[in-house]
């Protein structure tokens, strides 16, 4: 059994190394291709104005889609060449808030629509589809009801497209409300770093990245090249992207164009979001994993990165797994001093903890060159310590995702916060979530955590008490606010 846990342990000890590995080479390529990213712009020209069809998918967004509409018709582009389709699923009051808003914007001149079906088969990714079958534009602007895009969006991202072989430009995330809480500063601390070095780094290298669901445009035909929407995993964004890449389109990441939107403020939100997101990565991991090995003329680092992007979610299994086991280590290496080598050779996988604080470190000055090396060191184990709390939630998406276990697409609530104002608590019925068994289980490894730090003092071995501190804070900090945020 001893050999067992210490083999298991090990083997998820490794993934997390190997991918840590993964994050350093990113910072490499970001680093070196930085003079090819600011050389590579392109310029908007009347000589390219092509009809664009910006598409709004939404699902009882009744606290936003006013803010979103008057957002989108504020888009500097000719009027001639735009469409406006709102691609509305509700089935409360935002269908008769769209609807009048649509005949008001109508007045103005814009060609806009309400389209709206029966029934809200297949999600987001079915609306998409069918949307698209009566869109005039040849591309296709997609932002979610959360996103405020800046007046210059397309002037910024649609001369890309002259390009023939590019199908997607995509732009970073902003963010409308990062101080608003603690909650949302870590939130924006991680999405800085994929939307920084992560992606920019694999895009000037070549490598596949992802749409990210909104704030991007399309080539309609590529969209159709590689198959369509499809809804048989709750992440069609990643897996429509890797279907197109394989299919030998291009894809374009623009760093420095900022799309701003509303991150979650409450827990159970957050939940909902890191669960679509997760086991949605599971499925299209399960889906296009070996297809991608297998795609000829992709180079080794490609796959090896596009390998780990399809597995990411797996780090949530590794994360949680490390962290049952952990304890039992302490003992069993307490009783089996034979060993002592084979855990001294484990302990160098804590280079892996320095990399990803030099992975986050780029992306925080990147963004913030005024943020202090205090500020870091107080945001970047704070994040790892929710990160780790979220780690039991997000490794049941993920087990889910590979086991086949079909779910909804759950929106993520929005409440219309901004930086400066905003209140959700007195919109609560958007968030359909109790104190439940998950909660209880996160409460409960915080006590396990908890007796790994009593451990680390009764067996006079620290090796491990950091990460059990930080494991304690981030279980704790999920299953207080994951009750404190509940509609009970």
């Amino acid at each position: 059994m001893n050999n067992l846990i210490l083999g298991l342990y090990i083997f998820f000890m490794s993934f997390i190394f190997c991918y840590s590995i993964i994050q350093g080479h990113l910072i490499i390529l970001y680093i070196k291709h930085k003079k090819k990213r600011a050389d590579s712009v392109e310029e908007f020209t009347d000589a390219f104005i092509p009809y664009v069809t910006i598409q709004l998918p939404i699902y009882n967004e009744k606290y936003v889609i006013d803010r979103l509409i008057d957002q989108v018709i504020k888009i500097d582009y000719p009027i001639d060449k735009l469409e406006i389709q709102i691609l509305d699923d509700s089935n409360d009051e935002t269908l008769e808030i769209v609807k009048k808003k649509v005949e008001a914007v109508k007045q103005l001149g814009f060609n806009i629509s309400q389209f709206t079906r029966n029934k809200n088969t297949g999600f987001k990714a079915g609306a998409l589809h069918e949307g698209m079958q009566v869109i005039k534009g040849e591309f296709i602007a997609i932002f979610d009801a959360d996103f405020l895009p800046e007046n210059d969006f397309l002037k910024k991202t649609v001369p890309y497209f002259k390009k023939e072989n590019i199908g997607v430009v995509q732009t970073r995330w902003a963010h409308l409300n990062k101080n608003f809480s603690l909650l949302t500063q870590l939130q924006a601390f991680g999405l800085d770093a994929h939307f920084t070095i992560e992606q920019s780094a694999k895009n000037s290298a070549n490598h596949f990245i992802n749409f990210n669901g909104t704030a991007g445009v399309w080539r309609k035909s590529c969209i159709e090249d590689a198959g369509g929407w499809q809804s048989d995993t709750i992440t069609e964004d990643l897996d429509l992207s890797y279907r197109a890449q394989m299919k030998g389109w291009k894809f374009k990441f623009l760093e420095e164009v900022g799309c701003p939107a509303e991150l979650p403020v409450a827990m159970n939100a957050l939940k909902t979001q890191q669960f679509r997101w997760t086991k949605g990565a599971a499925e299209t991991a399960k889906k296009n994993l070996r297809k991608f090995i297998t795609t000829k003329g992709l180079g080794v680092l490609t796959k090896i990165h596009g390998t780990f992007h399809l597995l990411n979610s797996f780090l949530f299994i590794c994360i949680f797994m490390t962290s049952i086991l952990s304890i039992p280590i302490l003992y069993i290496k307490q009783n089996t001093p034979e060993l002592k080598l084979l855990y001294q050779i484990a302990s160098i996988l804590i280079v892996s903890l320095l990399v990803l604080a030099v992975y986050y470190y780029v992306s925080l000055k990147r963004l913030d060159k005024k943020a202090s090396g205090l500020k870091f060191f107080f945001q970047f184990p704070l994040f790892l310590s929710v990160s780790m709390g979220l780690s039991l939630h997000n490794a049941i998406a993920v087990f889910e995702g590979y086991l086949g276990i079909k779910s909804p697409f759950v929106r993520t609530p929005k409440f219309n916060i901004t930086e400066t104002g905003g209140s959700w608590k007195d919109k609560k019925q958007y968030i359909i979530s109790t104190f439940n068994a998950l909660t209880f289980l996160e409460l409960l490894m915080c006590f396990y955590a908890l007796f790994g730090i009593y451990s680390a003092f009764s067996l006079k071995d620290f090796g491990l008490l950091p990460f059990h501190c930080m494991l304690a804070l981030g279980f704790g900090y999920v299953a207080f606010f994951s009750y404190k945020h509940s509609t009970r």
